[in-house]
């Protein structure tokens, strides 16, 4: 059975730091891995290709198409299923992804056929088994499909860790990058996260405790990565001192020179000075901190592991090492004229390299979503405007002009007077710069636009 893997392209999408990052598609080239052996797949990625679906469905002529899906995808996946089914009735179309996982309801419609709520080793190779033999396919835990009437089993569950087949993206890899670093490759060493932040997704998709693969498997994956950047993607990577070390030790052992890239908590970088000091060593050249507020009552409410003591701590550490530190700060739709500039006071004592500023958004189907049910700006079907960039709960002490004003204010801030631009040209060069600056002018338009509208 013929299978073509698609990652669909971004239609409408405001510009944050984010979408600088035109990481791999690591589940596709999963699912690559796990079914290559039984079938012919071939992996499309619009998000960085040029190429045309139905021109490819012409000359590859598949069976299948599976699609994967973030929430903001939702209408370009939903289009590109309809040209198929127009054209090639006779094609199944499948989806997948952290949007099936959320709300699998967004799917259920005429051109799609399956809906993966959550994928396994065992539910993907049942499912594709009955679709080879052209069968009736019965009901399947983390599948819903049309001819079922969209139905479930009943059984919620979580996505397997399939180690990917990073081949199956050969002719898209040089266009990979994570900010500055590119070409960059994707590495997740470990699933789940026990710190279980109330506006993550991540851990309801992977599970609340961390399972962690092999460390030998993993450098032995990374020896076969080509890339000399990797990004590791695990929710918090250095969450386990012992499991750092020993990582740092492999590395030395084989001799392995990379740029590492991690997420990781200020929590775990205070607990971990000491071997944050051997990961510097070892290339970590860069860690992504979800910072989220300077108000240690927020923090508590969002469930971080964490304080604004602990959160200055930790950027100390990471400066003290040369370890960039790119952080990430939630926007809340209640602060005030005040919060903002008391906001802007504490960037200027943590300085980090880089800022991402995002408004606190109730994705649908997760616990924000309940909470601000009735602020919303947006309603479920909305999908282009779930973009972490938008502002999508009606403030409490503001109107939304002035909010997003403030939020532009704070934006120009950091990047006029936080020393970012020269950061990008010492570390990244001018080109890097110059594709920052031409997000940054849309960004600029776009929030202008909604300024006016109010």
């Amino acid at each position: 059975m013929k299978i073509l893997l698609v990652r669909p392209g971004r239609r409408k999408q405001a510009i944050t730091l984010g979408e600088f990052m035109y990481g791999e598609p690591l589940g596709l080239e999963s699912v690559f891995a796990l079914l290559k052996e039984e079938h012919e797949l071939k992996v499309l990625d619009l998000m960085v290709g040029k190429e045309d679906l139905l021109t490819i469905c012409v000359s590859y002529r598949p069976d299948v198409i599976g699609f994967t899906s973030l929430c903001i995808d939702v209408p370009a996946v939903l289009d590109l299923a309809k040209q198929v089914k127009d054209h090639h009735p006779d094609v199944i179309t499948m989806v997948g992804g952290t949007q099936t996982f959320l709300a699998p309801e967004s799917f259920f419609v005429p051109q799609i056929d399956h809906v993966a709520e959550f994928t396994t080793k065992e539910n993907l190779k049942t499912l594709c088994s009955y679709l080879q033999k052209k069968a009736q396919v019965p009901l399947i835990d983390g599948i819903r499909s049309q001819e079922n009437h969209f139905e479930g089993t009943g059984v919620r569950g979580i996505n397997d860790y399939i180690q990917p087949d990073r081949s199956c993206t050969d002719q898209y890899r040089k266009y990979y990058s994570y900010f500055g670093y590119r070409p960059c490759a994707l590495l997740q060493t470990s699933r789940g996260c026990s710190s279980m932040c109330n506006f993550c997704q991540r851990w309801k998709i992977e599970g609340s405790q961390e399972k962690d693969e092999p460390l030998t498997e993993i450098i032995r994956e990374i020896e076969k990565i080509k890339e000399p950047s990797i990004m590791i993607i695990d929710n918090n990577f250095l969450y386990h001192r012992e499991r750092l070390e020993n990582f740092c030790a492999l590395l030395e052992e084989r001799g392995i020179r990379k740029n590492f890239i991690c997420y990781g908590s200020a929590q775990s970088i205070v607990q971990n000075e000491t071997t944050m000091k051997r990961l510097a060593e070892n290339g970590l050249k860069a860690v992504l901190v979800g910072y989220e507020s300077f108000k240690d009552e927020e923090l508590a409410n969002y469930q971080k592991k964490s304080t604004r003591a602990i959160n200055i701590a930790a950027g100390k550490i990471l400066k003290n090492y040369h370890i960039d530190c790119w952080a990430s700060f939630i926007l809340h739709p209640d602060w005030t004229t005040q919060d903002f500039k008391e906001f802007r006071k504490y960037l200027r004592i943590l300085r980090p390299e880089i800022s991402s500023l995002t408004p606190l958004t109730p994705f649908p189907g997760s616990f924000l979503a309940k909470k601000y049910r009735d602020r919303t700006l947006y309603q479920k079907e909305d999908y282009d405007q779930w973009s972490y960039s938008l502002v999508s709960i009606a403030p409490g002490n503001m109107s939304l002009r002035r909010y997003y004003f403030e939020v532009l204010l704070s934006n120009f801030y950091v990047n006029l007077f936080m020393n970012n631009a020269s950061y990008l040209v010492n570390k990244f060069g001018l080109c890097t710069l110059l594709r920052l600056l031409k997000g940054s002018f849309k960004f600029l338009l776009r929030y202008l636009r909604f300024m006016i509208k109010g």
